[in-house]
């Protein structure tokens, strides 16, 4: 509420952002408290937010630390020579009581990396510091400057609060661009029970996880070497399950997810201009961002991923809502697809949002690898 109410007396307007779990309740008071603007990509935001500054208003963008790496060209080479106004709010992860270690490099690197790149920023690490903020926003629209704001998760240590889901208020927001678009199939299974469903049919194919909870919940329903788990690197699942479907002739199978697709949406022409017969992305699409805190995605209403899919060159698509379904298009006998798919295909699996309660990983991400690599060696696989 304090940082809240210092924005709004700095004249912040508009607000971007990118989900982070650990600020998840600050980001829903923000929706509801300034003109809010979801991203896909954090680099978009640097673009938004310079367009708004040259029509006179005051843009502040919130995201996570390893979204900083997305936005350091486009701040370089756009704000900072511009010389536009940005405020930028980053969950500072990596440094406090962190649980992922794919956030740990970024997170500690980050003050070096602004100091390189001649970025001011503030650390916020307890209640107190909030007064150092109010000052530097105003520098930062009268000079038109960029400066960071690293808040450090131990501020929020004092315990979650309960936030609004906003998926309601998201779907009336977007309900009139619904209405002349065909029907689409019911969200009635969880992206858990589509993971077990292709646990289920494996064999000896390479499958790449998505980051976060996906991985989680594909490690718990069948484990194997052959699974490489993603546990950082948003958007990345796709272009890794084409690097190594480039290099075999094994079938690689590719768990992404929507909000991973939307942030990089280009990967999937890049597959459909190189053509993998052996590539099969199955994009579980749930309408949200399930391992931030359930923020909705922009599939909720407006985005089709299998027209995005046939957009980009793709022929072989198809939209699966049912775990039989699944079953059926995928391996039988297990290392292959039926002729009606041969790839690059695109299955759009709709799921409902939710998450499996599972426990973390129980390995390293040098562990993962490790594993994975052997089980390729051992199949004739170079590297």
């Amino acid at each position: 509420e304090l940082l809240i109410n210092i924005l709004r007396t700095s004249g912040i307007n508009p607000v971007l952002s990118l989900p982070c779990e650990k600020i998840k309740n600050l980001l829903e008071m923000l929706k509801s408290n300034f003109f809010h603007i979801p991203l896909t990509r954090e680099e978009e935001g640097v673009g938004i937010s310079a367009g708004a500054a040259l029509a006179g208003r005051r843009p502040a963008i919130f995201v996570q630390s390893s979204g900083m790496g997305n936005m350091l060209n486009a701040l370089l080479s756009l704000t900072k020579t511009y010389e536009l106004p940005l405020a930028i709010f980053v969950s500072w992860r990596g440094i406090y009581n962190e649980r992922i270690k794919a956030q740990v490099p970024m997170g500690r690197a980050l003050p070096g990396i602004l100091d390189a790149c001649g970025i001011s920023y503030t650390v916020i690490e307890k209640k107190e510091d909030m007064e150092l903020i109010e000052p530097s926003l105003k520098e930062v629209y009268e000079k038109n400057r960029i400066h960071v704001f690293l808040i450090s998760p131990a501020i929020w240590r004092d315990g979650p609060l309960p936030y609004q889901q906003a998926r309601e208020r998201f779907r009336e927001e977007v309900f009139i661009f619904m209405i002349s678009r065909p029907a689409r199939p019911l969200r009635r299974y969880p992206r858990f029970d589509f993971i077990k469903t292709i646990a289920s049919v494996l064999y000896d194919e390479i499958v790449v996880s998505n980051l976060g909870i996906p991985s989680k919940e594909l490690f718990y329903a069948k484990h194997r070497p052959l699974n490489f788990y993603m546990l950082g690197s948003m958007g990345m699942a796709t272009p890794i399950g084409l690097g190594l479907s480039l290099f075999t002739k094994k079938r690689v199978i590719v768990i992404d997810g929507d909000g991973s697709i939307l942030m990089n949406p280009g990967s999937i022409g890049t597959v459909a201009y190189l053509r993998p017969e052996n590539l099969i992305i199955i994009g579980i699409d749930n309408g949200s961002y399930g391992s931030t805190g359930d923020q909705p995605t922009l599939t909720s209403g407006l985005i089709d991923l299998e027209e995005i899919a046939r957009a980009f060159g793709i022929r072989n698509t198809m939209k699966v809502s049912s775990k039989r379904e699944l079953r059926q298009l995928l391996l039988s006998p297990p290392s292959t697809l039926k002729k009606n798919l041969r790839g690059p295909s695109f299955l759009h699996v709709i799921a409902r949002p939710g998450n499996k309660d599972v426990p973390d990983i129980p390995l390293t991400p040098v562990e993962i690898k490790e594993q994975f690599s052997s089980a390729l060696l051992m199949d004739g696989i170079p590297l």
